[in-house]
């Protein structure tokens, strides 16, 4: 059987042999159109297919159709070939394994698998027809593999703008990618062109043992101030079957040295106005890249403030601290170091103490009138208001007191403000005392009273005036101790009394004040109701209510005094169960005396409120509780 092979393989080729050259003699009236394309794209591991399309213009006896490549040297390979009676492809070439041929009635198509890049070559159909004729055509395989995305890096050191020819300021590399790719620099999207002195472009293309190609790319630019903010990008554009497609880096920021140019001064804090006492913080900064140093120093002053990092600390500034405060740049690269400054004025605000004429008090007459003033030194407009009791009485740095009385006396206090800066705020005052002669309660009319014989009636007196009046009470028509004075009260411009009188017979009580400035009564007419009368009660002006006031307060200061001193004898043991007999009761109010129910005096010295509550309770008639009542007319 090998033998037979043997033998046919040179009959089959002398017999092709013969057949060409029977074509050969024929193709002077025999044509055959193929048709191949120019060029077949391809990605790298995919598929190609070639196809080989003929037609005869005379029908041929046998068709032989051959595919060829062309290899780097220049010679042709064979690498499939078939006719009527088989199809083969040839063995022992680089495509034995990895083409296959298709037929038709058209012609025959090439395919090829897993293509690599060292297919990119001229693929070769051959058709013969013998004396139907022969062609034969070429087509282009070309191969595309896409580049990786282009990666793209700064200068992390900066650049600065005194360079005199243009320096690097980022690099972009694009990885594996068929054919080769081509970078393109952008500046906030727009195109960078190489320009003389400007800008330049230097790329190194690198061809990898897989065949593929590195490009990368670096971008040496001249950068200006305005180059801060601007962002860098690169692109790549590379080629895909049947289409160009780019691929856009991020954008980078390049950091730009430049020297200061100007500087800027502000105030950090507080907020608003400065007042004394507050911490303030300046603040400067350069417009230069790195921040240039920054000192800060009072106008005409070359003595340097302690200062950090640009920021200047004042703590509880004062008056003197206010002024123009300069701050300056030491950059090495700035433009003149005489120009390169800003100035602030600081303007610390402050509110003195407040001073108020008269100072301290004040003496004037009765009726007489007072202007008052009360201000304080600033520096911005302030506002004064007056208060008397904490109510406050009136506006305005000048106060007027008219046609003044025993109510216009007592303290004023007048508080100065700034409106433009709250929390400033100074305060004085003013004592007014007013003199004149005793002005009595009542005393212009007589009181009239009546009362049975026994009976006690209260008498009170009510006086105001500067000095301070003395009251003394005169008493006729009954006997000297059948009367006491129980209360006494006194302020600095007014004093009061009340007395207990008991009815004996008719009877005129006057009390009598007297100061420096005079003299004023008040007279009370008492008239006795003997037992055989049916008293008649008449109708007075006395508030009733006082009298039932004294009445409870000296009864529960007797039941509390008995109270106590029954306890005390009880638990002592010398007060036996059932035991008769009156105890001696001591008065806790008096001093070492023993007194009874009449000899109690209560003496009081209390505030103004206190006083008032019990004068309004005792200006009428008062009795103890073991006698009959009686009637107080004012």
């Amino acid at each position: 059987m090998d033998n037979f092979r043997n033998m046919a393989l040179p009959n089959t080729s002398l017999l092709l042999f013969v057949l060409q050259m029977c074509a050969l003699a024929w193709q002077a009236w025999a044509l055959v159109d193929l048709r191949m394309e120019d060029t077949v794209e391809v990605y790298m591991d995919e598929s190609a297919e070639i196809p080989c399309l003929y037609s005869f213009t005379e029908q041929p006896m046998m068709v032989m159709v051959q595919w060829f490549v062309q290899e780097r040297e220049g010679h042709r390979v064979r690498i499939s070939f078939s006719d009527l009676t088989m199809q083969k492809v040839d063995e022992n070439t680089s495509y034995s394994d990895r083409i296959s041929v298709q037929s038709n009635s058209d012609g025959e198509t090439l395919t090829i698998q897993d293509v690599k890049l060292s297919d990119e070559r001229e693929f070769f159909c051959q058709v013969s027809g013998l004396s139907a004729g022969s062609e034969e055509g070429k087509t282009l395989l070309k191969v595309f593999d896409p580049p990786e995305p282009p990666v793209i890096e700064g200068v992390l050191s900066g650049v600065s703008v005194s360079g005199e020819s243009p320096a690097k300021i980022a690099s972009c590399e694009t990885r594996e990618g068929f054919p080769k790719p081509n970078i393109t620099w952008y500046r906030d999207h727009i195109p960078i062109h190489p320009t003389s002195g400007l800008a330049n472009m230097v790329t190194l293309l690198t061809r990898e043992s897989s065949g593929l190609y590195t490009v990368q790319s670096e971008l040496h630019y001249k950068v200006t101030k305005e180059d801060k903010d601007a962002h860098f990008s690169c692109e790549v554009s590379y080629f895909v079957p049947g289409a160009v497609r780019t691929s856009e880096s991020k954008g980078i920021n390049i950091t730009v040295h430049y020297p200061t140019t100007s500087v800027e001064i502000w105030k950090e804090s507080p907020e608003g106005l400065v007042r004394e006492g507050d911490t303030v913080e300046l603040r400067c900064q350069g417009d230069g890249n790195p921040p240039a140093p920054i000192i800060f120093n009072r106008e005409q002053s070359d003595v340097e403030l302690d200062s950090s990092q640009g920021l200047l600390v004042l703590k509880e500034v004062s008056r003197a601290d206010s002024g123009v405060y300069e701050c300056h740049s030491l950059g090495l690269d700035a433009v003149n170091h005489d120009e390169v400054l800003d100035t602030l004025q600081l303007t610390v605000h402050y509110l003195d103490p407040a001073v108020v004429v008269p100072k301290d008090s004040e003496v004037m007459l009765k009726g007489e009138s007072l202007t008052a003033t009360c201000n304080a030194l600033s520096s911005l407009e302030t506002s004064t208001v007056w208060f008397k009791d904490g109510i406050e009485v009136g506006r305005g740095h000048i106060m007027q007191l008219q046609d003044a009385t025993f109510d216009t006396a007592g303290q004023y206090d007048c508080e100065v403000t700034v409106p433009s800066l709250p929390g400033l705020l100074t305060s004085g005052f003013v004592h007014i005392i007013v003199q004149g002669a005793p002005q009595m309660k009542d005393a212009e009319r007589e009181i009239e009273l009546m009362e049975k014989v026994g009976g006690w009636v209260n008498l009170s007196c009510e006086v105001r005036g500067y000095p301070r009046p003395a009251i003394t009470w005169s008493i006729t028509g009954s006997q000297s101790q059948s009367w006491r004075e129980v209360v006494k009260g006194e302020m600095e411009d007014q004093v009061y009394s009340v007395v207990m009188l008991k009815v004996t017979t008719d009877a005129v009580a006057v009390c009598n004040s007297t100061n420096d400035f005079g003299i004023e009564t008040k007279t009370f007419s008492i008239r006795s109701i003997p037992f055989s009368q049916t008293p008649t009660a008449r109708k007075t002006s006395v508030d009733n209510s006082g009298v039932i006031i004294v009445v409870i307060i000296v009864s529960i200061l007797l039941l509390a005094i008995l109270g106590s001193v029954f306890y005390f004898l009880y638990k002592k043991g010398k007060l036996p169960c059932g035991r008769s007999g009156k105890q001696e009761i001591i008065n806790v109010y008096s001093t070492k005396e023993k007194t009874n129910k009449d000899d109690i005096v209560v003496e009081m010295k209390a505030k103004k409120t206190e006083e008032s509550v019990l004068l309004k309770g005792v200006n009428g008639e008062q009795k103890p509780p073991n006698d009959q009542n009686s009637t107080l007319s004012s």
